[in-house]
């Protein structure tokens, strides 16, 4: 039984994926049938057709070429770049009877040699003495563009690689004119063919130095030299992806307003201003949504608004600090508590406090606990505690992640403007302007009490990717 039933080649312009093509073609069981599924044409250049099928054809119903290059009496292939019709990609890289031929380059080698192409003409060459070369002049922006597209493509064929548990046969540039690799590759389809040498016939473009092909090489070192290869400036992170959490959703009993909570926010508020735009009470608001049912909900409700509400990491924390671990109530983690005591030595009373009596905990002992408490999110939020990250406390940009999976909010509000933000979205689905009262946590009276400095800097540290992405300042 052969091992696959096609092949795709993996690759960009300008990588040596013709050089690599030409070779394939002189292996006895194989034939690569060029750029299949490329827009612009169908398999080369001024061709018309490929295995019998137009290019109209192909527009229509690609898997039917697709079917064509599996059922070849030889081993079929092609070669795919990023920018070819997606519509086979997917189907491809799940494809555990497709071989992956994966290709690669030096993208500033690749970039600056397909700009050279624009510039000549020239595309390939068989003859040295016909080649063509000009300077051309660096784009860092051009450039950028280029490798963040390259970088995408890679990064979902590897996605795809891990979590489907296949595997890959990957080629450099400079592995093309080695003849044991393309022999291994050609093991690695399961064909029977070797070739005995590399044909050579099509010849290495432009292969002067860098600077004799770039008109700006000063300009063109500094700026690569600005970019982060090795990403140096991120943010890590380690949190869980989340899912859209759709039953968490609430809407108005009438109006076309749908709240998105991000736990430990002004839910409580929210919701109050949700029912007081319909004059109605909060048993009245629509939860439990499905899928289904918030497909349903939109479609009769038009217009419509999605919106959530960002809280300040710092007022965030706190009210996950109170409502789900040091204070005793409906809300409240028992098992995580004590796991924080015990393991983490967060420094709370062991019977947990209610809220009825918040002054058996002292504003001193209340900061202590606290900052505790942002020094563990640290450690949490970055993998390194056996507990979860609950939502409660989860980074902001995380939940909103997890929400775009089903559809992006129209609006993502801050708590501090909502007297300005919530009215002005009642009008916009033909409701009266509605105001909100108080949004704040019923115990911020206690972070009034013991914020500053050192609480800041824990909170950064803990939640430094939400404070980059979403701009948050000191909270007071």
């Amino acid at each position: 039984m052969k091992k696959f039933d096609y092949f795709i080649l993996l690759a960009e312009m300008r990588t040596g994926s013709n050089f690599l093509e030409a070779n394939l073609n002189l292996l006895e069981g194989l034939s690569c049938h060029g750029e299949a599924f490329n827009p612009s044409f169908i398999g080369y250049p001024k061709t018309d057709a490929l295995l019998g099928m137009s290019r109209e054809d192909r527009e229509k119903d690609p898997h039917a070429l697709l079917a064509l290059i599996k059922a070849s009496d030889t081993l079929g292939g092609f070669r795919f770049f990023h920018d070819h019709d997606p519509r086979v990609l997917g189907t491809c890289l799940d494809d555990p009877r497709c071989a992956k031929v994966i290709l690669t380059r030096n993208p500033l080698d690749s970039f600056v040699s397909w700009k050279i192409a624009q510039a000549t003409g020239q595309w390939k060459l068989t003859n040295a003495t016909h080649a063509k070369s000009v300077p051309i002049c660096f784009s860092p922006s051009d450039f950028e563009a280029h490798l963040e597209a390259i970088q995408a493509f890679q990064t979902r064929i590897q996605r795809t690689l891990q979590t489907t548990g296949q595997t890959a046969f990957y080629l450099r540039y400079e592995d093309l004119r080695d003849v044991e690799v393309i022999n291994g590759l050609a093991q690695f389809l399961g064909v029977p063919g070797q070739l005995p040498n590399i044909n050579k016939k099509l010849k290495k473009q432009n292969p002067e130095p860098m600077d004799q092909k770039v008109s700006n090489y000063d300009e063109m070192v500094a700026a690569v030299a600005r970019l982060d290869r090795f990403d140096l400036g991120r943010t890590p992170h380690f949190e869980p992806t989340r899912g859209p959490a759709i039953p968490t959703y609430v809407a108005a009993p009438e109006a076309g307003l749908l709240y998105i909570p991000l736990r430990s926010g002004p839910d409580a508020a929210v919701q109050k201003w949700l029912a007081d735009v319909d004059q109605a009470t909060t048993d009245a608001l629509l939860t439990q949504f499905s899928q289904k049912s918030l497909r349903n909900w939109q479609e009769t409700h038009k217009p419509h608004r999605r919106f959530a509400v960002l809280r300040h990491p710092v007022a965030r924390a706190h009210a996950a600090f109170c409502d789900h671990i040091l204070y005793d109530g409906p809300g409240s983690f028992p098992e995580i508590r004590a796991n924080l005591r015990k393991v983490h030595g967060l420094p709370i009373p062991e019977q947990a406090p209610g809220r009825d009596d918040p002054h058996a905990f002292d504003s001193a002992a209340h900061k202590a606990g606290f900052l505790g408490f942002l020094k563990f999110l640290k450690n949490n939020l970055a993998g390194q505690t056996s507990i979860r990250v609950d939502p409660a406390w989860a980074s902001q940009l995380t939940l909103l992640q997890g929400i775009a999976q089903f559809g992006l909010p129209d609006a993502i509000l801050r708590e501090e403007t909502l007297a300005q933000d919530l009215p002005a979205l009642a009008v916009q689905v033909g409701k009266d302007a509605q105001s909100i009262g108080n949004t704040k946590h019923g115990m911020q009276w206690r972070l009034d009490a013991i914020y500053d400095e050192a609480i800041e800097t824990a909170a950064r540290e803990a939640y430094a990717r939400d404070y980059l992405t979403f701009g948050f300042e000191d909270w007071a």
